[in-house]
């Protein structure tokens, strides 16, 4: 039997709300507002869930489809709630070749969730990538916006202690 998925409830504010639609109103006639909109929208809510892809859609006056297009298109948009702390491990060929499935598998294990999921505590999600465009550092991990490279898997408890 195949395991299910825990779906989340939304729960947006009233707050939160106010400042999305003050967001599209913003940015609902400079061409090509669907980006930043949407950009806009994570960075006040840490993902971008359905509710939030159709005030987007009914703002601008196109079709959710088209919003939930762009949403599933760009690895920067996630459609679950995140973690504080986003670890991406890439598994493109140069790192993959040097060891980065190690890695990923010492992440796994360290945090305690499989690729893709993210910690009951809420701290961190773990992804699994493809090439992060650091080829030189083989094997690459990002966590946030930092980048360690030449890993071996005991590096992984020490990078970790770092975002506690």
């Amino acid at each position: 039997m195949a395991k299910q998925k825990t779906v989340v409830p939304f729960r947006g504010t009233q707050e939160q709300e106010k400042q999305l639609l003050k967001i599209i109103a913003d940015n609902k006639d400079v061409p090509g507002a669907l980006m930043p909109i949407l950009q806009q929208a994570q960075e006040l809510y840490g993902y971008l869930p359905i509710e939030v892809q159709t005030k987007i859609a009914e703002g601008l006056g196109i079709s959710i489809e088209e919003v939930y297009e762009v949403v599933t298109f760009y690895a920067q948009f996630s459609l679950n709630p995140t973690g504080k702390h986003r670890v991406a491990v890439c598994l493109g060929t140069a790192c993959y070749v040097k060891g980065s499935q190690n890695i990923l598998e010492e992440l796994e294990k360290q945090l305690g969730v499989k690729a893709g999921g993210t910690t009951a505590d809420g701290e961190f999600t773990l992804e699994a990538t493809r090439c992060l465009g650091c080829c030189g550092l083989a094997p690459v991990i990002v966590v946030d916006e930092d980048v360690y490279g030449r890993l071996v898997p005991a590096d992984i408890k020490g990078i970790l202690a770092k975002y506690n």
